[in-house]
């Protein structure tokens, strides 16, 4: 199996994403995506190496050799799949329509024309390009969402999971109809066959024995790992 550094599983994150993956004072990123990512790389018998990596451009540097993987909550698209292997996925989530309370925007029709703000390299811009011209982008969900709560934009798309956690920490706003389930997993470089196969292995194990349970649980007081619509 080939990896960046020998003994170390070698993963990207964006650090900029809570509480997925968020980066403390010293540069350390701690979260959701790090936990299974750590966990992952204990049940390869390697030691965890993570790197911090802005969002839309860890795709690109999974498929050049940069990282040995991505666990970074990108969810499963075509357009990604071409470029890198995707494992089994992690956890389940879908976007969803944030407004402040006072708007009487419920779905994405009643969005046609206004101002959207999403964060750049997501698939929430692709949604909200369908339905306005106006799209706001910005680095992270979060400071999309705080940007809303101060009364910028007409809405935020994101994560129905990010946007609970901004209402969870005291932004005015709330949210409306979910537009679809998705499914996030990790990506692997297409050159690396083995690693994705190990991966999935993983996976399947931290599943079975409740680990990836107990880590949503420790962050969203629910388990995001099992398909709603199983």
């Amino acid at each position: 199996m080939e990896l960046v550094e020998e003994g170390k599983f070698t993963f990207a994150s964006s650090g900029e994403y809570n509480p997925f993956s968020v980066t403390d004072g010293n540069g350390v990123m701690t979260g959701f995506d790090i936990d299974v990512a750590e966990a992952i790389a204990k049940e390869l018998g390697l030691e965890p190496n993570q790197k911090r990596f802005k969002f839309n451009s860890i795709v690109e540097g999974v498929k050049t050799g940069r990282f040995d993987a991505a666990v970074a909550s990108h969810t499963i698209t075509e357009e990604r799949a071409e470029h890198v292997n995707f494992s089994t996925p992690y956890y389940y989530s879908g976007p969803q329509i944030f407004v402040r309370p006072d708007s009487d925007v419920q779905s994405l029709e009643d969005l046609k024309d206004l101002e959207i703000a999403v964060s750049k390299g997501s698939t929430y811009a692709k949604t909200a390009q369908e339905v306005t011209g106006n799209v706001i982008q910005y680095d992270s969900d979060v400071t999309a969402l705080e940007a809303l709560a101060i009364g910028k934009h007409d809405a935020v798309i994101t994560d129905f999971l990010t946007g609970k956690e901004g209402i969870g920490n005291g932004l005015d706003i709330e949210g409306r109809d979910i537009l679809g389930l998705s499914e996030q997993a990790i990506a692997v470089s297409k050159e690396n066959e083995e690693l994705l196969k190990k991966v999935n292995n993983a996976l399947e194990k931290l599943r079975e024995d409740g680990t990836l349970k107990q880590i949503s649980e420790k962050y969203f007081k629910e388990d995001i790992t099992t398909n709603p619509e199983e």
